[in-house]
């Protein structure tokens, strides 16, 4: 398990400013220009999903798809058999159920390095309503054979993953928010690797393993609790699939209990992954899973659902302290 103490990107300074979504299409644009096998695609939504600046720079290996999605996907699959590096943009909701039989059968099943960047994930897409809204993603992917499931945990680590991405061998699928969230990562000296889980903060009493936006209100939890003397370890899981399941482990040996955190429905994603891995292990502990509940979400600011559903820095607190309380977990 990496120490997450910092992150290695050069325009730090630039990037703790822009959203996730732009910091992936100004990302994807630079290592396109020295790589011209990288291909953007997307279904009408270049610009929602920042990927314009593509557009705008290369436009000769972007395409528009219109709103085509399942098309796009296979095309994608085309992209890839013939040598190109493709990266496909769209709303996690699309991505994930509106094309799923295409990206299983297309790109999952034959293995193919296609990128998949799911945007405006969870309920980052707040006011536009339930059916924007994507909280079963992660369960649909990760039972995809040949597929692995990112979930970066803000901007900077997206700019990472976008590079380390370049080198994967297989189908990514990588889902983001919409939104300016603030940045869990302010150091310079973490090197990021897909599949390896971050210690953020180091602790005894407790685990939180967290994805995504879940990330920073969990450590700020964290030193909240540590100035009260309670000492809680917490995981940043970017990596759904493959798990680092030595992190889990160690979390479950090492402490007194584990929480999850997530956006996402609490069956199928983070807290599902983990919980497997303690079973499988025979590693007895007390354990929790905050996300959605398994309800459709409604409609609200993100910032608004994200405390409704606890994965904000009052539900995390909250959720440590009932368990060092023995109210939860057992």
């Amino acid at each position: 398990m990496a120490e997450g103490k910092g992150i290695s990107y050069t325009v730090y300074e630039l990037y703790k400013d822009l959203t996730q979504t732009e910091v992936y299409g100004q990302t994807l644009v630079d290592l396109a220009k020295k790589n011209e096998d990288i291909v953007a695609l997307t279904a009408d939504l270049a610009r929602s999903t920042k990927i314009g600046v593509f557009f705008d720079e290369i436009p000769e290996r972007a395409f528009n798809f219109g709103v085509a999605e399942q098309n796009m996907m296979a095309a994608a699959a085309g992209f890839a058999i013939s040598g190109k590096l493709p990266y496909v943009s769209t709303f996690a909701v699309f991505a994930s159920m509106r094309t799923a039989e295409f990206v299983r059968t297309d790109i999952a099943y034959p293995n193919l390095p296609v990128r998949i960047i799911a945007t405006h994930a969870g309920v980052s897409f707040g006011q536009a309503g339930t059916t924007h809204h994507c909280t079963e993603d992660l369960g649909i992917l990760r039972t995809m054979a040949n597929m692995t499931v990112v979930v970066p945990a803000d901007a900077l680590e997206t700019a990472q993953f976008v590079k380390a991405s370049m080198e994967w061998p297989g189908p990514l699928y990588c889902r983001i928010g919409r939104g300016l969230e603030p940045l869990a990562y302010l150091d310079e000296d973490y090197n990021y690797e897909i599949g390896k889980a971050v210690l953020m903060r180091d602790g005894r009493d407790l685990a939180v393993i967290a994805c995504g936006v879940a990330v920073l209100p969990a450590c700020e939890a964290a030193d909240e609790l540590a100035d009260e003397g309670v000492s809680v370890r917490v995981i940043n899981m970017h990596t759904i699939k493959p798990l680092d399941r030595e992190a889990i482990i160690a979390a479950a040996e090492g402490t007194d209990g584990i929480i999850t955190a997530e956006e996402h429905n609490i069956i199928g994603g983070l807290g599902s992954a983990v919980a497997e891995v303690l079973a499988e292990e025979g590693l007895t502990t007390r354990f929790k899973r905050l996300g959605i509940p398994d309800v459709y979400s409604v409609i609200g600011y993100p910032e608004d659902l994200y405390h409704r559903y606890g994965i904000d820095y009052d539900g995390i607190l909250r959720a440590v302290r009932e368990m060092l309380e023995g109210k939860e977990g057992r």
